[in-house]
């Protein structure tokens, strides 16, 4: 990756630490060097920092002159990034960096998601750390590991020896709205034992892609496809004209992340692929026109083979059965915030392997029906002789009705941009309820500039935004 594809965006010290954590492999489960890499950083600028086992990150930096006596506040991200990529893209999110540009206007990575959710937040914490220059009170950096695989850094990190209760988290993707409460969360995955041998007969691939894809937690309400739900309607439909085995099932790649796209192998005895494709034209018409999926396309193609190891077809009549009955989307609305989602599931990943695995990001701002959902799922699973597995549970945060920082946050705004900033409860999930049961009493705001598809490779990170954020960041830190 070029290292001064950057060079010369406003603010230079944001942009020119985002370009170096770019160049880092840095997703879930796989933050390592980056923590390495911070450490480092840390090394560097004579500033305190701890590194615990699970590569979770604090920095601490005493008060410029004049707010040393002043209580510290707690800046706060995660370090690592969701991974997604376009077919034939030939980069390695493991082993590589992104190949990161922009266009004037926007940040964004050729072929792959950006990761501005939330590298974004490590380089703000960065370029303010390493500049002693930018007046500020004490500071405490919280940067965690693994959020996006259920928050697993912030679930297991020690905060005891913070002494803050004032936090800024910077993991929001909205320029001028303040969030202020989230839902809690979720992963649960369906296990349901399957039945192979080997069977005879033409192979067929069945295809759903070109879908939007997105948040499932900020983008849940759009009106978008799940890959894997429209894969079940399309099995169903095959499977009405003649029994089928199915070989291979993969679909999605994040519980989190609105699956784009989602493949079957199968033997379909009897059936011939223009036939498929007359039920293939019909359901993307339909898909396009129910949904917000100019793009969507459904097809099915030769396979090159005769047969394979099979699921049975009965097991593949019941597995595509699964896959119509499981919940997905939209479950509730909030009753009290006009527009807020309360409760949701996405059914996110579908894999056929020595079993049929299926895994729901599961979100509520209520906590009894974040777990009647759960429950839900694992009546379903057992109704077709599945097990359910729950991992990544973290806590709702609530809403605080007395809220130091938010006032002072509202009253920098108004007078840095002539406007009241939109102060929200949101339905996707953030680290602040998991930190605020570590840190009795916290009060917690979260900002961030403009970002638009994350979680996609279309993801974009706005540059002017950025600079502006940046400024209101240190215009707060002034003021507190």
């Amino acid at each position: 990756m070029n290292d001064t594809r950057l060079a010369g965006l406003e603010p230079a010290s944001v942009f020119g630490y985002f370009e170096k954590i770019c160049a880092i492999p840095h997703g879930s489960r796989n933050t390592k060097t980056i923590s390495d890499f911070l450490v480092a950083f840390a090394r560097e600028q004579g500033i305190a920092c701890v590194q615990d086992p699970m590569n979770n990150i604090l920095m601490f930096q005493e008060g410029t002159p004049g707010y040393e006596d002043h209580p510290p506040v707690i800046l706060q991200g995660h370090m690592d990034m969701v991974c997604e990529k376009d077919d034939g893209c030939s980069i390695d999110m493991d082993s590589q960096g992104l190949d990161v540009t922009h266009d004037g206007e926007c940040v964004y990575a050729r072929g792959t998601t950006l990761g501005g959710d939330d590298g974004i937040a490590v380089a703000y914490a960065m370029a303010l750390l390493a500049d002693r220059s930018i007046p500020h009170p004490p500071l405490e950096v919280i940067l965690t590991v693994d959020e996006e695989m259920g928050m697993e850094g912030a679930a297991g990190i020690d905060l005891s020896g913070l002494k803050g209760r004032t936090m800024i988290n910077l993991d929001s993707e909205e320029e001028g709205i303040f969030t202020v409460s989230c839902a809690g969360g979720a992963r649960s995955t369906i296990h349901l034992p399957v039945e192979r041998r080997v069977v005879y007969g033409p192979c067929v691939k069945l295809t759903v892609e070109g879908l939007q894809g997105g948040h499932s937690g900020v983008e849940i309400h759009k009106n978008r496809a799940n890959a894997n739900k429209v894969m079940g309607e399309f099995l169903s439909r095959v499977q009405a004209l003649m029994p089928l085995c199915i070989t291979k099932l993969q679909g999605g790649a994040k519980d989190n992340a609105i699956p784009r796209s989602c493949e079957v192998t199968l033997v379909a005895m009897g059936i011939h692929l223009e036939r498929i494709n007359e039920i293939a034209q019909a359901l993307q018409a339909e898909i396009r026109e129910k949904y917000d999926e100019p793009q969507a396309v459904v097809r099915g193609d030769d396979v090159d083979a005769l047969g394979g190891n099979a699921l049975t077809t009965e097991c593949s009549a019941k597995v595509i059965a699964l896959l119509n009955a499981a919940p997905n989307g939209v479950q509730a609305w909030s009753h009290d915030i006009d527009g807020l989602v309360q409760t949701s599931l996405n059914l996110g990943i579908v894999r056929l392997e020595e079993e049929l695995t299926l895994t729901f990001a599961v979100r509520s701002s209520v906590n009894q029906e974040k777990q009647d959902l759960l429950e839900r799922i694992t009546q379903l699973a057992a109704f077709y002789g599945g097990s359910v597995t729950e991992m990544g549970h973290y806590p709702a945060w609530e809403y605080r009705k007395d809220s130091p920082l938010r006032d002072t946050m509202v009253a920098v705004f108004r007078e840095m941009f002539g406007a009241e900033p939109e102060v929200v409860a949101i339905h996707a999930g953030l680290e602040c309820g998991l930190l605020g049961e570590k840190l009795p009493g916290l009060d917690c705001v979260s900002i961030g500039p403009n970002m638009h598809d994350i979680h996609t490779s279309r993801e974009k990170l706005e540059i002017a935004s950025t600079g502006r954020t940046w400024d209101f960041l240190l215009s707060v830190l002034r003021r507190l």
